[in-house]
């Protein structure tokens, strides 16, 4: 009895209450309708679906194949860890296997054979997913727990990682902090990071083998050590800041600092007995969903809620399509019992997701958006804004659903352009951006008509034509076609023109007759 006692207790925090009807068909005096309701998933064993790494490259005993001893038997180094043979391997995976007959396996590290270097592993556990914890992680080690280890989470996919919890023999000798238990937090600090002297020192008991994160204990904090005052601890979950978020992950990592060492100093002359071994990581938890759905599903290798609400995304994180007349929000666990859903569910509109804040505007019974973004405007965001034009290949809910014009500054009118994004130019220019120039115009900081060409303004009495701008004349010819004689135009300098060609034309030839 006392053991069934036991056992509904410990599945106290793993249900975490009734949060799991996402909504009812009831009747009423206008009628039957649904009626909504915060809802989450049901928790689960997380390490089903988890993926692990382990660096730093080579950690992993057996390549090359070694002998270890253990603590018991420090000096019988007769264990051996082959990589090459399934029976001697202890690769990452069995971590999580399914032991039969009380057979245990176990990933295992290499020995601390380089020592006074760090023996450091890091073991990183991802989800691709945000996951809510509700119970206790715990890790099993064999052969000795950790002298010195770190936890640490990330909420956004390993991007960033912030500490967990610290773990070792002399907290402040390791990180300056001093030691403290969970069960001694208070309210106010339940979302404090500590460190623990509780699971690092050497008691030479092979029972010893567990090292946790003390979730239930900070869920006790709020909710009594018997979880009979649930509704404390969602109202706390739903109130208290970062309260919520300090329970969430998307990703965990061991940093594992310090072996065992079994006894108080490290022993150089057998550095066999000196290496890490897990065979065993519990994590359960619930997907988060954001209070918008009860079923979270593994589909094509990854976590996946069951979106209710009218809402969708990898965590309910955002309106379905034209369900978006109010900005998203998270479902609360207020009021009690069941929660709100904060979602206009049955409700269509035009946000499109441009817009954080919607008003009611009362005299006028309309909704509009306050503040667009994404270059947007209207009441519902629907337009673009001026300078820029509707993106034909994106749906309405893309941040990219509007593109700038980029007219050109000298060649178009203003920044403004059509829906398909051709800007209106001034004389002469072309083109979708007002940056080209129509035929008999050339570009020179804006369009201008050609002065010459091959076909229509030909260069005449021999003259060429400069990059449509000048026609360069031969001498004695003039104009902007060369069109003109300069004796037309100036008699003396032609007269003297001709004075000096026939005196080069004389001297020329009485040179000739010379050599003749």
């Amino acid at each position: 009895m006392l053991y069934l006692v036991a056992f509904l207790l410990h599945c106290l925090p793993l249900a975490m209450g009734h949060y799991d009807i996402c909504k009812s068909w009831v009747t009423t005096d206008d009628g039957p309708s649904w009626e909504f309701y915060a809802c989450q998933p049901k928790a689960m064993r997380m390490k089903d679906y988890v993926t692990v790494k382990v660096d730093p490259p080579g950690i992993t005993c057996g390549d090359p194949p070694e002998r270890f001893c253990t603590h018991e038997n420090p000096y019988l180094c007769s264990d051996e860890c082959d990589a090459s043979t399934p029976d001697l391997a202890h690769p990452p995976k069995l971590m999580f296997d399914k032991e039969d007959e009380g057979l245990v396996t176990y990933w295992q590290s290499v020995t601390w054979s380089r020592y006074p270097e760090p023996l450091l592993a890091n073991i990183t556990l991802s989800w691709n997913k945000s996951i809510e914890l509700t119970d206790d992680i715990v890790v099993t080690f064999e052969y000795g727990r950790p002298t010195i280890m770190m936890l640490e989470k990330s909420l956004d996919n390993g991007r960033t990682w912030h500490p967990y919890q610290y773990y070792a023999d002399d907290c402040m000798e390791a990180f300056g902090m001093p030691a403290r238990r969970v069960r001694d937090l208070s309210t106010t600090s339940a979302n404090r990071i500590i460190c623990t002297e509780e699971y690092s020192r050497w008691v030479g008991s092979k029972k010893e083998k567990n090292v946790r994160l003390e979730v239930r204990d900070r869920f006790a904090i709020f909710a009594g050590q018997d979880f009979r005052n649930m509704d404390n601890l969602y109202t706390r979950l739903e109130s208290a800041k970062g309260l919520k978020d300090f329970f969430t992950v998307t990703d965990l990592r061991m940093r594992l600092l310090r072996p065992a060492l079994g006894g108080t100093y490290v022993q150089r002359e057998n550095l066999y007995k000196y290496f890490y071994a897990v065979s065993n990581i519990e994590v359960t938890g619930r997907c988060k969903c954001n209070l918008h759905a009860n079923l979270c599903s593994f589909k094509e290798g990854t976590l996946q809620c069951e979106c209710e609400h009218n809402t969708t995304g990898q965590d309910c994180g955002k309106c379905k399509k034209n369900f978006r007349t109010r900005s998203w929000r998270a479902g609360s666990y207020l009021p009690l019992p069941n929660g709100s859903p904060n979602a206009w569910a049955g409700t269509q509109g035009g946000c499109y997701g441009h817009s954080n804040r919607c008003s009611y505007i009362d005299f006028l019974n309309v909704v509009t958006c306050v503040s667009c973004k994404h270059n947007t405007r209207g009441q519902h965001c629907q337009h673009c804004r001026l300078g820029f034009y509707r993106n034909g290949s994106a749906e309405l809910d893309d941040e990219n659903v509007c593109i700038e014009c980029n007219c050109n500054q000298i060649g178009s009118l203003h920044d403004r352009c059509n829906e398909t994004g051709y800007c209106e130019c001034r004389e002469g220019a072309a083109g979708p951006k007002c940056d080209d120039c129509l035929p008999n115009y050339y570009w020179r900081q804006g369009c201008f008509p050609n002065v010459c060409d091959e076909e229509l303004l030909i260069c005449q009495n021999g003259g060429t034509c400069y990059q449509n701008q000048r026609c360069i004349c031969p001498a004695g010819y003039q104009g902007i076609l060369c069109e003109q004689s300069k004796c037309d135009s100036d008699t003396k300098t032609c007269n003297s023109a001709s004075r000096t060609y026939l005196s080069l034309t004389t001297f020329l030839i009485g040179a000739l007759i010379l050599q003749l």
